[in-house]
């Protein structure tokens, strides 16, 4: 499952959506960021955190409440837990819950912890908001637009930004709250690489991670410039042609409902 590894950062990547889940390990704490997804997969990166924590603290972040980066959540019950003000103010967390048990019914998958929607002990309620251990920092943003609860972090030392689901090389914006301020979310990672630390690392939700400003500002225009086409494109009615937006991108089948999905949120938008 190691996608990448160094002295303060270790990526696994599910087999799954190519999903990543993240284990920041500095000499002040060990953070795990969206644990999943299949019960070995966590068990993996269960033992690692075991056979590296020594004693530091242990929080979980979850970058937004999909259930696919929530789904391990039992697996760390000593840790601390962090997430944004409106993923702990959510609504329909029962929904979450069902999307979880109807994935693990239909492949009779068995857990050996219990499904359950997390309750953060560590409420991320604006931009900037930091946690410091020792010589460590952890710098969390509010990052809505593809969930209306999505949350970054920056890891000071070694300038690593853990972006959520957006600036994924694997995928265009998936938007399932609001474009507007998807690209609002777009100007603050602009911001990010602006800022007084070097960023040497972006690590997206799913798929590889970025290890240069060239190539994360490259992805961060190639995400606002689809918004923006699929929005003008959508007020023209020219729907057919959209789908060249996403002609570049690998399995179609399923990108496809994602961008069909976009549509309609963006029709919606517009109506309103």
């Amino acid at each position: 499952m190691i996608l990448f590894q160094d002295t303060n950062i270790t990526i696994f990547q599910s087999s799954l959506f190519q999903t990543n889940s993240i284990v920041v390990h500095t000499e002040d704490l060990v953070m795990v960021v969206d644990p999943g997804w299949l019960p070995a997969e966590i068990k993996q990166i269960q033992k690692y955190v075991n056979d590296i924590r020594n004693g530091r603290p242990l929080y979980v972040f979850y970058t937004h409440s999909d259930y696919d980066h929530i789904i391990g959540h039992g697996a760390f019950p000593e840790a601390k837990i962090i997430s944004s003000d409106s993923f702990a103010r959510k609504k329909d967390k029962e929904k979450v819950i069902e999307q979880i048990l109807r994935f693990d019914d239909s492949y009779y998958i068995e857990r050996d912890y219990q499904i359950s929607f997390p309750e953060p002990d560590i409420i991320i309620k604006e931009d900037g908001q930091s946690l410091t251990a020792g010589h460590t920092s952890l710098f969390f943003y509010l990052t809505p637009g593809h969930t209306e609860c999505s949350a970054a972090c920056l890891v000071e030392p070694g300038g690593i930004l853990i972006a959520g689901d957006y600036l994924a090389e694997v995928e265009f914006p998936y938007i399932y709250h609001s474009s507007y301020q998807y690209e609002q979310t777009l100007s603050k990672f602009k911001k990010a690489l602006l800022n007084p630390y070097e960023i040497h690392m972006l690590i997206p939700g799913h798929g590889p991670a970025a290890d240069s400003k060239l190539e994360i500002e490259a992805r961060r225009s190639a995400s606002l410039r689809y918004i923006e086409q699929l929005r003008g494109l959508v007020q023209e009615n020219k729907i057919d042609q959209s789908y060249n937006l996403i002609s570049g991108y690998p399995f179609p089948g399923i990108m496809n409902k994602f961008h069909e999905g976009n549509i309609q949120l963006i029709k919606e938008e517009l109506t309103r």
